[in-house]
């Protein structure tokens, strides 16, 4: 294979956290599978350099500042009367130092009159009075001048001035991008032009080829913009540099025309739709759909809306035509709540129509044509603004890769490809009862609008198609080839954490920065399950100096002291002073909660779930997130149906049965809740579909030992389960025996013993057998890689894809274990080789540095 130093290398840049980003995400894995050396690089979300991986593509996430913005911000918009009017009171802050030391001076000056004779007690008063009358003057002449000052700048004319945000970008990107030194330099959306334009104009001046391409996804003049000085800013912005780039890509040919007409450019824009990979649609990669996410069957009418919710993508009307179709239910896809989501839902409650309207999460950009597909029509009812008017947006691409009819505002672009393939119906873009009348006329024909959804529409809607151009552009520009294509990358590989590691505690600092004057105060609990809340908490806190932690335990008298700040007595949690001391505690204090286990944070004060408080801590302000830890949420079922030897075989009597109505309960808490759903080990995806895997964090340095493995003649194997029938201990044991009986191997069964023990044992075997009944891996098999021991257990496909087979545990089950321990023990150098990779993998997936990025933009 050819060295990834001889490849010719791409530098895709955007200004968000590009997770969420599928356009931003897809350029690159085009480009790495044509055989580019693709780095992404985007905003990170604290105040650190954030490094991972997507497959081969390097991404980076780059901390921006406030410098220049703040400079910027306190130039007086008139220097020469604000030098009269404000004079060394440059904001508030000043003022009121000013009026305290006024103040003083009073004190003083009125107190010294009655200690002086009569003489002096006049001149002071005098002094006083002369002193007084400044004080007002300067006073009042602060107060008109901040009343002058507009809440909302007039633009002055200059980009630089009106939106320094761009500036603060390119400080930020401009060097990262530098020293990677790239052959072509991918510009996506305005905030990035100023960036690239500069930086292949340094690179050039260097002595380094670079070309540069601005990739259009918005029509800027077209655009909403929220306030007065970013309208005038971004398409000046725009027109200064468009002119500059190598070449310019946009979404669609109408605004690829206007681009041409307004910036008087030589060329028409490239237009490369942001499609779907049809390639991964049908694969079943998907883990669930949105009829299961509503809770629906398959004969209740499901419309669906998919993507943002602004006030430009009238959704409104959507809710408002509801009360016209009393048996339609809808599907809102959103990311996030928001307030005029939440304005959607109360008016959706005020029309009765609300039990109808469902909110269900994302999923991963490549799943979403699958995720969708189970509905019956797909709604685009932008309102007639100019940027929506121009573009065939993402989510049409998406609805139709699914198979699904659209019901279209008569937005121009969406209008016209509707009308001309006769692909759904049309209503009137601010009329209720038009948008009605459309549904209801797409939902009877539904079967004959399907039916002209064409081969040629989907493979013209493909993602493989239309980055094909963009790949044969990206050689245009840069005069270079790529050795060779690598199909071997998949579509759908995933971001997974690099091995670039973040400072640790210095010895003596505490555990986790403790809940204090920081930004963002974050609780995390109450369960803790095997202390991964603190654990959680010492990672982001090492990561992020914004966050400061407070970790709470609900403690029984026979569990573990995991370490925490708060331990709750879980014997009094309905005891109502208990339960008034967490709200106290909770409320006013937190900015976040990470809550785990689906247990309530109130004590039982509403109930048996955090479902009872989601209310109270919305009020209060608080971002709540959830995440999950196994039999709360692993439906035991399900997981019968996905594998042969499911720990809930073995389950003693009625366990089953009691998780089940527990898993199920808090999947419907999950489904409804619309909150950021976290899961600490990758199998639990299968239950969760659109959670994201958050890994388990473990010590590793203190697990970590250089003893030597598989030099003994008889190999030490370990194993240690907590319960024997979660383990599947009992199925693997006769088998063990024999081997051990043999003089193959020395086995050793660990059972209740103390972590200090626990350590020792792992520290000094060959082999470790975690579990053979989940197919999954949980904090023992951890710790035992971060050992550097071989780790032989039941592996599922799912999990083994979700580190990108990265996973180096050794796959067995009860049938073929005495198979895989002997082929272990007679390729002892293979065996120790194992142990190393695990070792690095421990490190790179679990040592808290991934754990904690993954949840940095839940801790914006």
């Amino acid at each position: 294979m050819e060295s990834p130093a001889r490849r010719p290398r791409l530098v895709v840049i955007v200004a968000n956290g590009i997770t969420g980003d599928s356009r931003v995400q897809k350029t690159a894995v085009a480009a790495a599978r044509d055989g580019w050396h693709v780095t992404l690089v985007g905003r990170s979300d604290t105040k650190r350099v954030q490094h991972s991986k997507m497959g081969p593509i390097d991404v980076i996430r780059v901390p921006v500042g406030k410098e220049y913005s703040r400079a910027v911000t306190a130039r007086k918009t008139h220097p020469v009367r604000a030098a009269a009017t404000q004079f060394h009171l440059q904001d508030q802050a000043a003022l009121n130092r000013y009026r305290a030391a006024y103040r003083a001076w009073v004190r003083q000056k009125s107190a010294e009159s009655n200690w002086s004779g009569t003489p002096r007690r006049i001149s002071v008063k005098a002094m006083l009075r002369a002193r007084r009358t400044v004080h007002r003057l300067r006073v009042r002449a602060f107060q008109w001048e901040q009343r002058r000052r507009p809440k909302d700048p007039v633009p002055v004319g200059d980009w630089r001035r009106d939106w320094p945000q761009v500036i603060d970008l390119d400080l930020a990107f401009g060097p990262v991008i530098e020293e990677l030194k790239p052959d072509v330099i991918h510009a996506n959306d305005a905030t990035m032009i100023v960036t690239a334009a500069r930086s292949a104009a340094r690179l050039r001046a260097s002595g380094h080829r670079c070309a540069w391409l601005y990739d259009a996804h918005e029509y800027i003049k077209g655009v909403e913009w929220p306030n007065a000085r970013q309208a005038s800013a971004l398409p000046a912005m725009e027109a200064e540099f468009i002119g500059r780039a190598d070449a310019v890509v946009t979404v669609s040919a109408q605004m690829a025309e206007l681009l041409k007409n307004d910036h008087k450019l030589s060329e028409l824009p490239l237009v490369v739709g942001n499609s779907p990979v049809r390639e991964v649609i049908g694969s079943g990669k998907s883990r669930s759909s949105v009829r299961q996410a509503c809770g629906l069957g398959p004969e209740v009418p499901l419309m669906v809306y998919s993507g943002w919710i602004g006030p430009e993508r009238g959704v409104d009307a959507v809710i408002d035509g509801m009360a016209e179709l009393p048996d339609v239910h809808l599907a809102l896809v959103v990311g996030r709540t928001t307030p005029l989501l939440e304005e959607l839902l109360a008016r959706a409650g005020s029309l009765g129509v609300r039990d109808r309207v469902h909110l269900v999460p994302y999923v991963p950009q490549h799943e979403v044509a699958d995720y969708l597909s189970s509905a019956d029509l797909g709604l685009t009812p932008f309102r007639r603004v100019p940027n929506c008017e121009v573009s065939l947006p993402t989510k049409v691409s998406e609805y139709l890769q699914a198979r699904l009819p659209l019901v279209t505002s008569d937005v121009k672009v969406i209008k016209a490809y509707v009308e001309e393939h006769g692909l759904g119906e049309v209503f009137t873009w601010d009329d209720p009862k038009t948008f009605a009348a459309a549904a209801a006329r797409a939902m009877k024909s539904r079967d004959e609008l399907a039916a002209n959804i064409t081969e040629e529409v989907l493979t013209d809607l493909s993602w493989e198609a239309q980055s094909g151009r963009l790949l044969q552009l990206y050689r245009q520009l840069s005069k270079k080839t790529p050795p060779g294509p690598r199909p071997e990358i998949a579509w759908t590989v995933t971001e997974s954490p690099s091995a670039v590691r973040s400072a640790v505690p210095k010895d003596g600092e505490p555990a986790w920065r403790k809940l204090g004057n920081t930004r963002i105060k974050l609780g995390l609990g109450p369960a803790n399950y095997a202390g991964q809340a603190a654990a959680y908490a010492q990672a982001i806190t090492r990561l992020d100096p914004d966050v400061s932690v407070e970790v709470v335990m609900n403690k029984r008298p026979e569990s573990f002291d995991y370490p925490a700040d708060v331990y709750v007595d879980a014997t009094r949690l309905d005891e109502l002073d208990l339960q008034f001391q967490q709200v106290e505690r909770i409320v006013g204090r937190y900015t976040h909660l990470l809550a785990d286990a689906f247990m309530p944070v109130f004590g039982l004060l509403n109930g048996g779930t955090i479902a009872g408080d989601l209310a109270a801590l919305k009020h209060a302000g608080i971002k709540v997130g959830l995440l999950a830890h196994g039999s709360e949420i692993r439906h035991p079922g399900r997981h019968m149906e996905r594998h042969e030897y499911s720990l809930f075989r073995d389950a003693p009597a009625g366990i089953a049965a009691r998780l089940q109505a527990k898993a199920e309960r808090n999947k419907k808490i999950a489904d409804e809740c619309g909150l950021p759903l976290y899961v600490t080990t990758p199998d639990l995806l299968d239950d969760l579909p659109t959670a994201t895997w958050t890994p388990l964090v473990v010590d590793v340095d203190s697990w970590s030992t250089n003893r030597p493995v598989m030099e003994r003649k008889r190999p030490v194997v370990l194993h240690a389960p907590s319960k024997r029938w979660t383990k599947g201990t009992d199925r693997i044991m006769p088998v063990l025996t024999e081997l051990h009986d043999k003089g193959l191997i020395d086995f050793r069964l660990a059972e209740g013993i103390p972590v200090a023990e626990m350590q020792e044992l792992v520290q000094d075997c060959d082999l470790v057998l975690d579990q053979f009944t989940t197919g999954s891996y949980g904090t023992f098999a951890v710790e035992a890689m971060a050992a550097g021991k071989p780790v032989v257990g039941y592996i599922s496909d799912q999990v083994r894809g979700a580190t990108q087979g990265a996973l180096p545990i050794v796959s067995a089950t009860p049938a073929d274990l005495r198979e895989v321990v002997e082929s272990l023990v007679a390729d002892r150098e293979g065996t120790a080789l194992i142990g190393q990779e695990s070792a690095k993998f421990a490190r790179t997936y679990h040592d808290g540095t991934w754990t904690a990025q993954v949840l940095s933009g839940f801790l914006k």
